[in-house]
């Protein structure tokens, strides 16, 4: 095995129906951002650029997203269900890359700290009120990214681990484990694996004891799997 193809692999690969399901964005949507987009306005053609680089490769002739891709986009739709326009973001996401020397700023720790402050300089030239909120009121920026931190872990300033349901629940997606496919924390087994053995059997025990897992962790797998069914 190559290295390339062992960095990708710990750096977890999602198509954009996997990424849609566990982020809840639509794949319209997804492919919009991943591989940019055009439209015309009056009688001029406007070619809009992707929304960040991806870090994928292609997979079998179609973009894909990575565990880093996953987290950045989630953050990019909380700011949009904010208010917050694509010149904006865009304007933002540069600054936060050239800041911290990474290409998926919004999902390092440091924007935890520093978020702010960038908004804080773009808003001094802006009179989008959204925008203009956040830069304003720490609330208000503290909110909008306190769901999307508190749910993952990191390394240094970057995340390696995300936890669907909240870290007191048993399920992961971690790109070191299972190539980055929701698991069992404990043992690494697909919550799809549970959740398609609960349907053959009705029974959190029996499932636990065939997988020796606890039946906690069988129940989060199957909460999972009905939430992104969803």
């Amino acid at each position: 095995m190559s290295a390339e193809k062992h960095t990708w692999i710990d750096s977890g690969i999602y198509s954009i129906p996997e990424a849609s399901q566990l982020t809840g964005i639509s794949q319209p949507r997804l492919r919009r951002w991943l591989r940019g987009y055009s439209f015309r306005r009056k009688d001029q053609h406007v070619a809009m650029p992707p929304v960040w680089s991806p870090a994928s490769p292609i997979v079998e002739g179609r973009m894909a997203f990575t565990f880093r891709d996953l987290v950045e986009v989630r953050f990019v739709d909380a700011f949009i269900r904010e208010g917050v326009s694509w010149r904006t973001i865009r304007r933002a996401e540069k600054h936060a890359t050239d800041l911290f020397g990474d290409t998926h700023p919004f999902s390092t720790n440091r924007f935890k700290t520093d978020g702010r402050d960038i908004f804080v300089d773009i808003s001094a030239s802006s009179r989008e009120k959204a925008l203009v909120d956040i830069a304003a009121r720490q609330r208000v920026f503290a909110r909008i990214i306190r769901p999307y931190l508190c749910d993952l872990d990191f390394d240094s300033d970057s995340p390696v681990r995300w936890w669907p349901l909240g870290k007191q629940r048993r399920v992961v997606i971690d790109p070191q484990r299972a190539f980055g496919q929701p698991i069992t924390s404990s043992r690494s087994i697909p919550t799809k694996i549970l959740c398609l053995a609960y349907r053959e059997n009705s029974s959190f025990k029996a499932v636990a004891d065939w997988y020796e897992v606890a039946i906690r962790e069988v129940r989060d797998a199957i909460t999972f799997e009905k939430q992104i069914a969803a």
